[in-house]
């Protein structure tokens, strides 16, 4: 199959208007840093969650380190986080000084409840909810333990921008949330994050202003490399299929034209120079445009879901439940053949996704280095050996397209 393929993660939020405005804004590299668009972004946050305060970020694990050092964790204290995760999680809790404890996941691939109750200790003074895949986590159950407990809840609402519990919107169950930008994230500027924090916590507010105001902007070539990575997957997927998009790929990655999702250094649990910083006027020009799409994108992906589930139950394929509100930034189907269903699908110029294919993304993290143990959260484990991600962001032909190439 040639032509342009169905992509999952390489770019897939990209629209021509978006590729025409991050062009146009790499040529005014003096509106790159500070500018209007930043105060635009903070205002769609703060209407959309009916929050007093909501502080950007240049991503979402700047975001999430931020609101720990807001409530004063660090040297000393535990914070639980789910295994089957990235590791941007865990390491925002190590920046903080503090440790991250692992938790096991539960039929919604998000944290659960029972097994936080066992890994909670003294030292425990935060659990960090991942709404995996815009599905959203059994909220009630987990608050209901923090306040047992007296825990910090953060949500992380990385891959749940637009999706509800109960009717409630997630970012707002918890004490804090924060959001991310990234290439492949629920809406894109490449990179970017947010973090809000409940309005009773005035105190931890005030220090995450605080906290955001010391910070410095990236620099001028770390915007370049987001602002080029929509003008580059623009050429890019138009010939992917052909040998000759996956040689501009590995050119532009060589050249340092485009960034990494994942720093190298960060895998083994360290802190690249580049985080945490504030949010450039530039990608929040880029943003701005996509919050104007969230509605219709997400519109999109429950559309393409619910086909998913349709199709998949009559060929009996391993699914998680439905879970009413969810989003699904990508539709996970578990299967002892991932490797081979994700090949299969390449053949027919499909790429998949594998979030999350190791217990802590992505492949090469120094386990012992982020402080997990194999072993201590089997369902996790087994679940990452199983995982595949189907695309949500494309056209009901093209889903059935994916239906057809995996032949379940």
């Amino acid at each position: 199959m040639l032509g342009r393929p169905i992509t999952i993660s390489l770019s897939p939020n990209t629209e021509s208007d978006d590729v025409w405005l991050a062009f146009k804004t790499l040529f005014s590299p003096q509106i790159w840093k500070e500018g209007g668009a930043i105060e635009d972004v903070k205002q769609w946050f703060r209407n959309y969650f009916s929050v007093d305060s909501a502080v950007s970020f240049n991503s979402g694990r700047s975001a999430l380190l931020a609101i720990l050092k807001a409530f004063g964790i660090g040297e000393g204290d535990e914070v639980l986080v789910q295994a089957f995760t990235c590791v941007a999680v865990p390491n925002s809790v190590l920046w903080a000084g503090a440790k991250p404890v692992y938790v096991d996941i539960d039929e919604t691939l998000n944290m659960d409840p029972i097994d936080v109750e066992k890994k909670i200790t003294k030292k425990t003074k935060a659990l960090i909810v991942q709404h995996t895949f815009g599905i959203p986590a059994q909220i009630d159950a987990l608050t209901k333990v923090a306040k047992k407990h007296n825990l910090i809840v953060v949500e992380d609402c990385a891959h749940a921008l637009g999706a509800t519990y109960k009717g409630k919107k997630l970012g707002t169950l918890g004490d804090a949330a924060f959001f991310s930008f990234g290439r492949d994230k629920v809406v894109s500027s490449v990179f970017g994050g947010m973090a809000i924090i409940n309005g009773k916590w005035q105190m931890a507010n005030g220090k995450l202003k605080q906290y955001q105001e010391t910070l410095l902007y990236p620099s001028y070539f770390w915007i370049f490399q987001q602002l080029f990575h929509p003008v580059a997957f623009s050429l890019i997927l138009m010939s992917y299929n052909f040998l000759i998009g996956k040689i501009f790929l590995v050119i532009f990655q060589k050249l340092r034209l485009l960034s990494f999702p994942v720093y190298p250094e960060e895998k083994k649990g360290k802190q690249p120079s580049d985080f945490p910083a504030k949010f450039p006027h530039a990608l929040a020009i880029l943003l701005i445009r996509q919050l104007k799409k969230l509605e219709r994108y997400n519109e999109n992906r429950k559309q393409v879901a619910d086909f998913y589930r349709t199709q998949l139950q009559r060929r009996d394929a391993s699914l998680t439940p439905p879970v009413s509100g969810a989003i699904y930034l990508r539709f996970p189907l578990l299967s002892s053949k991932s490797t081979q269903i994700i090949q299969q699908a390449r053949h027919h110029g499909i790429y998949l996704g594998n979030w999350y294919h190791n217990v802590i993304d992505p492949t090469g993290v120094d386990y012992q280095a982020i402080g997990y143990m194999l072993g201590s959260c089997p369902k996790a484990e087994k679940t990452a050996t199983q995982i595949v991600n189907l695309p949500t962001r494309i056209t009901l032909d093209q889903a059935n397209k994916v239906i057809e190439a995996i032949n379940l």
